[in-house]
C-alpha cells in the first residue's frame, strides 16, 4: 500500500507539474478590436513622422542589373513544404540566384532584391543589416523580395519552425545568401545607365485560383511589370504575380525555382537582356496545374503567364518623373498567438522560443508613379484589389509584394479568421483583425507618399 501511495503522489506530482507548464504556455485567443490596441496608434505615430522626400523628381533615371548565382555546391535542405522536415534536395533542376536591380535619380539609390527562395530569410536580412550602409545602398533603401519556390536553397531558418520549413540550421548558407545579395548589388550598381520607365498592367485570370476557399472568394488577377529601356538600348522587366510557386509537389524534391524561373528564363530569350519576378499578394492564391507531370505543368503555368504579360491587351504608362523614395518602417503588431486549436494558442515566450525574434518592418518604394509595398508575410490577393483601386485615386500604380526579410505567417481576409484551415489555423500567428489593419497600414503608406 505504501508502495501505491508514493506511486501516485509520483504520478499526481507530474501530472501537477504538465498543467502548470501547459498553463504557463497556453491561453485563449484576444479578439480586442485592432483600433483599441495600442500596436495601432503606435503604428499610427510611426507613419505621421514620415517626411516624404521628393527631392531629384525633375531629374534622370538610371538603372542597372545584375544576378548571382546560390547553386550550392552540394546538396542543402530544401526549404518550402514542412512536411519534408527539410530532406535535402536529390538533384539540381534549375539553378537559383539573387536578382538585384538599382534604381538612381542623383540624389536617392535604391535597391531591388529578388532572391530565388522561399522567403528573404530574416536570418539573412539581420546579418545584412550591418554590410548595407550609405557606402553602397543603406538597408533603408533596400526593397526585397522572393519567388517563393517551395524547391529552394534551405538551412536559414531558426527554431523548431526552421527544422520543418527550412531544415537544419546552417550560419555557412545564411553568411553565403548574404554576400551573395550583397555582391548583386554591388554589380547592378557599376552597371547605372539612363533609362526610361514604363508599367505595366496584364489580366490573367487562367493561370490563378483561390486556393483557401475556391469560387467562394476572389482572386488578384493582375501581373504588374515594371519596364526599362537603357540609353544603350537594353532591356529589362521585373514582374510581379499572385499566384504560389507551388506547382512542383512536396514529392518532387530537386532544386528549381518552380514556374518563375521558367517565366524569367523564357522572358530573357525573347524580348528582354534582364528579368526579375517577385511574388505578389500570394495568400490564398494557387496555380493552376494542368499538364502531364511536375515540369510540364511548369511549363504550362509560366508560359501561360508570360503570354497574359506580353499580350497586346496589356495595359502601358510611361512613368513621367524620377521620384525615387525608399522608406523602411517598423510594423507593430499585438503579440505573437499561433493557434493550437481553433480557440487555443501559445503565449507569446513560447512561440518566440519556436520561431526565434526577429524584427518585423514594412517597406515601399516609389519609382515615378509605381509605388512598390512590400509585406512580412503571404499577403493575401484578396486584399488588394480595394488597394489597387485607392492607389489609382492618387495617381499611383501599386504593387504588394510579399516576403519582404521579415515574417509574420499568412494575411488573409478577416472574414475567414475562425475557419478551420492552414492559412487561418496553422499559419496565422498574429491574432484577428489583421487582414484591416494591414490593408490601413498600405493606404496610409499610399497617402503618405502620393
Amino acid at each position: 500500500m505504501k508502495f501505491f501511495r508514493i506511486f501516485f503522489r509520483i504520478i499526481g506530482s507530474i501530472v501537477l507539474l504538465l498543467v502548470l507548464l501547459i498553463a504557463t504556455m497556453v491561453t485563449t485567443m484576444d479578439h480586442t478590436p485592432y483600433k483599441e490596441m495600442p500596436y495601432y496608434s503606435q503604428w499610427k505615430k510611426i507613419i505621421n513622422d514620415v517626411k516624404p522626400d521628393t527631392s531629384g523628381s525633375t531629374g534622370a533615371l538610371r538603372v542597372g542589373w545584375a544576378k548571382v548565382n546560390i547553386t550550392p555546391t552540394s546538396p542543402t535542405p530544401t526549404a518550402g513544404y514542412g512536411n519534408r522536415r527539410g530532406r535535402p534536395y536529390t538533384a539540381v533542376h534549375d539553378s537559383v540566384y539573387i536578382r538585384a536591380m538599382v534604381i538612381d535619380n542623383g540624389i536617392t539609390k535604391a535597391a531591388i532584391i529578388a532572391a530565388d527562395l522561399l522567403i528573404v530569410p530574416p536570418t539573412v536580412v539581420k546579418l545584412l543589416q550591418s554590410r548595407l550602409t550609405e557606402k553602397e545602398i543603406p538597408f533603408e533603401n533596400v526593397y526585397f523580395g522572393a519567388t517563393h519556390s517551395h524547391n529552394s536553397v534551405g538551412g536559414w531558418g531558426t527554431g523548431i519552425s526552421g527544422l520543418f520549413f527550412s531544415g537544419k540550421y546552417n550560419e555557412e548558407t545564411v553568411e553565403t545568401l548574404a554576400d551573395a545579395i550583397f555582391q548583386a548589388i554591388v554589380q547592378a550598381k557599376a552597371k547605372l545607365e539612363p533609362a526610361r520607365l514604363t508599367y505595366m498592367e496584364s489580366i490573367d485570370t487562367i493561370d490563378i485560383r483561390n486556393r483557401l476557399v475556391g469560387e467562394e472568394g476572389g482572386i488578384d488577377p493582375e501581373i504588374r511589370s515594371a519596364a526599362f529601356v537603357t540609353a544603350s538600348g537594353q532591356k529589362a522587366i521585373l514582374s510581379s504575380f499572385a499566384a504560389h510557386s507551388t506547382v512542383l509537389n512536396s514529392k518532387n524534391i530537386v532544386l528549381s525555382r518552380d514556374y518563375p524561373g521558367m517565366l524569367v528564363d523564357s522572358l530573357e530569350k525573347g524580348r528582354y537582356n534582364f528579368a526579375m519576378y517577385v511574388a505578389g499578394a500570394v495568400g490564398s492564391m494557387g496555380p493552376i496545374e494542368k499538364g502531364t507531370d511536375d515540369f510540364d505543368e511548369v511549363k504550362n503555368q509560366a508560359f501561360g503567364v508570360q503570354k497574359a504579360l506580353l499580350s497586346d491587351s496589356t495595359k502601358k504608362e510611361d512613368v513621367k518623373g524620377a521620384i525615387v523614395e525608399a522608406i523602411t518602417l517598423p510594423l507593430p503588431l499585438r503579440a505573437p498567438s499561433p493557434r493550437l486549436t481553433m480557440s487555443l494558442v501559445l503565449r507569446p515566450w513560447a512561440f518566440n522560443k519556436a520561431f526565434g525574434e526577429y524584427p518585423v518592418f514594412i517597406k515601399a518604394l516609389r519609382i515615378g508613379n509605381i509605388l512598390m509595398v512590400g509585406m512580412p508575410c503571404d499577403f493575401s490577393g484578396e486584399l488588394v484589389g480595394t488597394l489597387d483601386a485607392y492607389a489609382k485615386t492618387k495617381g499611383l500604380n501599386l504593387m504588394v509584394t510579399s516576403f519582404n526579410g521579415g515574417y509574420i505567417g499568412y494575411i488573409t481576409h478577416d472574414k475567414y479568421f475562425d475557419r478551420d484551415l492552414y492559412e487561418t489555423k496553422t499559419m496565422s500567428w498574429y491574432g484577428p483583425y489583421n487582414g484591416a489593419y494591414l490593408q490601413e497600414v498600405i493606404k496610409d503608406i499610399i497617402d503618405k507618399l502620393s
